[in-house]
């Protein structure tokens, strides 16, 4: 894959993310995609995106405002919140992201399902990472895999996040590599 390139995935932690948390989001991201990657504050607060009767944020809004505000040289967006996000057909994700697009989003929200953060943080930072890994896999076009380890499996539950890896499997990395090769121009 293509470390020289000056394309980059930003980041974008909303509001206050704890430093350690974005670290590691940080070093996965760059295991599985293999581009640099920083953190940039794009956008201050979610309240354009809030929905009152359902009291949590519609995800697809903020992700147009991520695809607007990331500079054009962003390859790809992660934005990171604390909020509950949804979108209209589901009670809530833990994420979403432009299949094929630029900008995605995970919600931190109910990835402590089960577990303390201060008693295990090592598990909640893997849950995080796995979603984080996940929504941008989506911005490089690939969909939900049926195989319950690789890292775009689909999950219906916290259960299903803890039990895939971190790793794409053998069809999905080489789908991701034809998908690199076509964003930079087949190089």
């Amino acid at each position: 894959m293509n470390t020289q390139s000056s394309h980059n995935i930003i980041v974008s932690p909303i509001e206050h993310i704890d430093m350690e948390l974005l670290n590691q989001i940080v070093g996965g991201l760059m295991t599985v995609f293999d581009f640099p990657v920083q953190i940039i504050h794009l956008v201050d607060n979610l309240e354009f995106a809030f929905d009152r009767q359902r009291r949590q944020y519609h995800s697809t809004a903020i992700l147009e405002v991520l695809d607007r505000e990331a500079s054009s040289s962003a390859l790809k967006v992660l934005g990171v919140t604390k909020h509950d996000l949804f979108i209209p057909i589901l009670t809530h994700v833990y994420g979403e992201a432009q299949l094929g697009g630029r900008a995605s989003i995970i919600s931190l929200y109910r990835l402590r399902e089960g577990i303390s953060y201060r008693d295990n943080p090592k598990e909640y930072y893997s849950r995080v990472v796995k979603e984080a890994i996940h929504e941008i896999g989506h911005t490089f076009n690939l969909r939900h895999c049926d195989d319950p380890r690789c890292i775009m499996h689909y999950c219906r539950s916290i259960k299903d996040v803890d039990r895939k890896s971190t790793h794409l499997c053998r069809y999905c990395r080489t789908l991701l590599e034809d998908e690199i090769k076509r964003l930079m121009g087949g190089k």
